[in-house]
């Protein structure tokens, strides 16, 4: 029967191993995609910020309170597509005339504040183990591209893929450019590794929600990641590892974090040659921040 795994040593639990070599000789390019919200850090994303928007007049106390309501909801259940779809909307029609540079700024200024103390500790040695390892690190949220991607510089990873958001004038329209959620993450993940030359199936994936299904099934090697129930259930019957991550740290504290004593030894194994790289605020940060 599968069980939960409490990742003390999430390379070991997962059994990360370098890039694998086929007959040419060549090292087969891989990555290793990470959601972002309850899989790399231990909230919403998006809902983390509603303090300095609400501080630069943004939204108002009531949407503050809502938003610290809906991190709770979050946290306890996580959310299917049907409650994705709704936030989504009432996001878009919110964020409608923001200033993108003003958001931009928001984030650049308060980042460290306030997602630092937020990412687990084990997500980050298996960031640092995947690297080491020789293979990408990719973080693909349905947040917007403004806070992921400096979230995902921060993590050290290579790329990161985002919902984006149509701008007209500097300003948000309210309308949806690219939505990365469902299926749509498929379809960015494919694209990118058309583009990278990634062999999907040596590829890892981690998530904890059912929406995310269609990611974790694209790549060889899906871990779920704290999972809802939904996706529990799946992994059960799948045979798909579970990993439950819940040592938030400050991300300066772990970062460049030092590889684990698994990696360490499978580097060792294969040889030199193997370690190449050495209900508003909830859908604001689902779906305008991620």
């Amino acid at each position: 029967m599968l069980g939960v795994v409490t990742a003390t040593d999430p390379a070991a639990a997962v059994g990360v191993v370098p890039q694998t070599k086929p007959k040419s000789g060549q090292p087969v390019r891989t990555a290793a995609f990470f959601d972002l919200d309850k899989t790399v850090i231990a909230k919403s994303s998006t809902l983390a910020f509603s303090k300095p928007f609400y501080d630069q007049g943004l939204i108002n106390r009531r949407t503050v309170l809502k938003s610290a309501y809906a991190q709770f909801l979050f946290l306890m259940s996580g959310a299917d597509h049907d409650q994705m779809d709704r936030m989504r909307n009432y996001i878009t029609n919110m964020c409608a005339g923001w200033d993108v540079e003003q958001i931009k700024s928001i984030v650049g200024e308060t980042l460290h504040e306030i997602v630092d103390p937020l990412v687990f500790a084990e997500a980050a040695n298996l960031i640092a183990d995947h690297k080491l390892c020789g293979r990408d690190v990719v973080v693909v949220s349905a947040s917007g591209e403004e806070i992921v991607g400096p979230i995902a510089k921060g993590l050290g990873a290579t790329h990161a893929m985002a919902t984006r958001m149509v701008v007209e004038d500097g300003k948000y329209t309210g309308e949806v450019a690219y939505y990365c959620f469902g299926e749509g993450k498929v379809q960015a993940i494919h694209e990118l590794a058309a583009r990278e030359g990634y062999a999907l199936e040596h590829c890892y994936a981690y998530s904890d929600s059912i929406t995310d299904l269609p990611m974790l099934e694209a790549v060889g090697h899906p871990t779920v990641v704290n999972p809802d129930r939904a996706l529990r259930k799946e992994a059960v019957a799948r045979g798909w590892q579970v990993l439950a991550f819940s040592r938030p740290v400050p991300l300066r504290d772990r970062l460049p974090a030092a590889p684990s004593s698994a990696a360490v030894a499978t580097t060792v194994a294969v040889g030199l040659t193997a370690v190449l790289a050495g209900a508003l605020t909830y859908s604001l940060l689902r779906r305008f921040a991620f």
